[in-house]
């Protein structure tokens, strides 16, 4: 039985409630202590994240985040009500995507999920009907799934150094630029913000490609070095951006810089979310 297997069968069934409708749900301060979070002030603001991803990708709050008071009995034996929530298998997922990976458990719940991530998507016709700054934060959302089952493909494909890895695939689309480059050219700052949170929904959507077709690449190429996965990812890069001059497209370095990042995005869906 492999990681992701033993993640499905042990941390995430394993704590899984049946309504009396039959329906599956989990419980979030559960969910907390299977993902490595030891305060839920901490854990709270993981929920808030995915709040926001499931608003943008137009699903009903109250349908994936049911609130919920869950009662406790104190020390003095008085009982006291704390807060909690009843999470749709959506909602975990999400609450998974933004989640600190660097817990293991979250790392692998996160590859788990990114695999399944086709599931999760939006259609067309919902996708056209969102606002630009939905747009963004959707093809964000989605550009971090991605970019986890590319990584978790490189690794198999022999990749160590993840960052020079990561450059071959911009240097590709973004005509030699590398990720250094790209935040200099935009104006932010490289050690502290990613380039993904400063790119318009255009921009991101060609970098959505570049990554799952480089995921593809590796897979079916049978890539096992990581000189060989990196020049995979440049040509995947650079096929993308002439397939964007074929179709007489806009050079993903030429696309706008927005004029505030996704975590500002985020903070104001937040507020919408909350008052």
């Amino acid at each position: 039985m492999n990681n992701i297997d033993m993640y499905k069968e042990k941390t995430f069934d394993n704590i899984k409630h049946i309504d009396e409708f039959g329906n599956e749900y989990w419980e979030a301060r559960e969910m907390m202590h299977v993902l490595g979070y030891a305060k839920w002030g901490n854990f709270k603001k993981v929920i808030d994240k995915a709040k926001i991803s499931c608003k943008v990708s137009g699903n009903r709050l109250e349908d994936c985040f049911a609130d919920v008071g869950k009662p406790i009995t104190s020390g003095k034996g008085k009982i006291e009500f704390i807060e909690d929530y009843k999470l749709s298998r959506y909602a975990c997922y999400l609450v998974v995507q933004n989640a600190d990976p660097r817990k293991k458990a979250v790392a692998l719940g996160q590859t788990y999920f990114a695999i399944q991530t086709r599931k999760m998507e939006i259609t067309e016709e919902e996708y056209t009907k969102l606002s630009e700054d939905e747009r963004r934060l959707y093809n964000r959302m989605s550009a971090s799934n991605k970019n986890k089952t590319l990584f978790y493909q490189a690794k198999k494909s022999g990749v160590e150094n993840f960052g020079k890895f990561n450059n071959f695939g911009y240097q590709g689309l973004y005509n030699g630029e590398t990720a250094k480059q790209i935040a200099n050219r935009k104006g932010i700052d490289y050690d502290k913000e990613d380039i993904l949170d400063w790119m318009g929904s255009a921009e991101l959507a060609a970098n959505i490609f570049r990554i799952t077709q480089t995921e593809e690449k590796l897979k079916n190429d049978h890539v096992s070095t990581e000189t060989d996965a990196c020049s995979t990812h440049y040509v995947v890069g650079k096929t993308v951006r002439e397939a964007i001059e074929k179709l007489g497209g806009t050079m993903p370095e030429k696309l706008p810089t927005p004029d505030k990042s996704i975590k500002e995005l985020e903070k104001e869906e937040l507020k919408k979310i909350t008052n």
